[in-house]
């Protein structure tokens, strides 16, 4: 659920200490909470989506409607996209694995399992995304903390999956496709660190042309694998609008407003509220099933993921 221009805004200020903004006419703490209740809900939007249409379509949809409403922000505030062949080509490996590939792979797992699983999938984006800087960022060294929250994470995950009971009644292919949707985000994330951090285009710029190619991405392979539709489902083509605009675009600004304002630290704290959200929709409004198991297990997740940002105090 990020972008190039968040991943490289952690990198420009200091986190929680940075210089305190204009007083904003929406208390910050009201725009975490939409936010929270946007993403949460995005993984229903997603299932409810794919009852009317193909998964790349979905995806396009959700795209082509975020990009429109990055593109609106774009004009109001007349900033252009960025320059250069180097910061596109970056951009281009950007959108695919932090926009194209995840959000496919979601909508294709959401068409076996349910969207209270993916949603508690894409909780453990911090787990893969620790595992991975200590391989890929020399910087970020482990602590005993960290390792033990990742430990727990992923014994979270098995909870979730029932490893004790083999994993009955859970689709294998859709489980594998949610957890590497969400392993390409802190895979996209390390890239653009090392790519991006220092682009001197303003992080609206770096999201809406991100978005447009990951977009364009999408207009190409979806004609490949997908046959027009014959028919337009409302309900369907109203939640592939809402997931875009509202799920994408509208949870994109609102996101940077908060990086700006009180920090990436805090305003990363919205991962550990989408699993709860995702999963109190998917049974309160679809009705999905939900065993003793998922719960325990998504708790167990989201304290070890909560481990694994711990840093010492001199390097927050």
């Amino acid at each position: 659920m990020t972008t190039a221009a968040t991943t490289a805004a952690t990198r420009k200020q200091a986190p929680d200490t940075a210089t305190p903004l204009p007083r904003r006419a929406l208390d910050w703490r009201l725009r975490f909470g939409a936010l929270s209740l946007i993403w949460g809900f995005s993984f229903l939007l997603i299932k409810v989506g794919t009852h009317g249409y193909a998964p790349f379509q979905v995806t396009f949809g959700r795209l082509l409607f975020g990009t429109a409403v990055l593109a609106a922000a774009m004009v109001v505030k007349r900033q252009r996209l960025p320059r250069g062949a180097r910061t596109w080509a970056h951009l281009t490996v950007a959108a695919f694995l932090l926009n194209a590939l995840p959000f496919s792979l979601f909508a294709y797992a959401e068409l076996t399992i349910p969207s209270t699983l993916a949603g508690i999938c894409n909780a453990t984006s911090p787990l893969w995304g620790m595992a991975l800087s200590l391989v890929a960022l020399s910087e970020d060294r482990p602590t005993r903390v960290r390792v033990a929250g990742l430990g727990l994470g992923f014994l979270g995950v098995l909870t979730v999956l029932g490893a004790w009971q083999g994993f009955n009644g859970l689709d294998a292919t859709g489980t594998a496709m949610a957890l590497l949707a969400s392993l390409s985000y802190p895979i996209g994330w390390i890239y653009v660190r090392r790519t991006l951090a220092g682009t001197s285009a303003s992080h609206l710029s770096l999201t809406g042309a991100q978005l447009l190619l990951a977009t364009l991405q999408l207009a190409v392979v979806t004609p490949l694998f997908t046959s027009t539709p014959t028919r337009f489902p409302v309900l369907p083509l109203l939640a592939i609008a809402a997931l875009g605009s509202l799920g994408t675009g509208l949870a994109l600004l609102l996101q940077y407003g908060l990086v700006a304002e009180v920090g990436p630290t805090t305003a990363q704290m919205v991962t550990y509220f989408i699993p709860v959200i995702a999963t109190a929709a998917g049974v309160a409004i679809l009705g999905e099933s939900l065993t003793w198991s998922t719960p325990v297990g998504a708790v167990i997740v989201l304290a070890g993921a909560a481990l694994t940002q711990m840093r010492p105090r001199g390097k927050r």
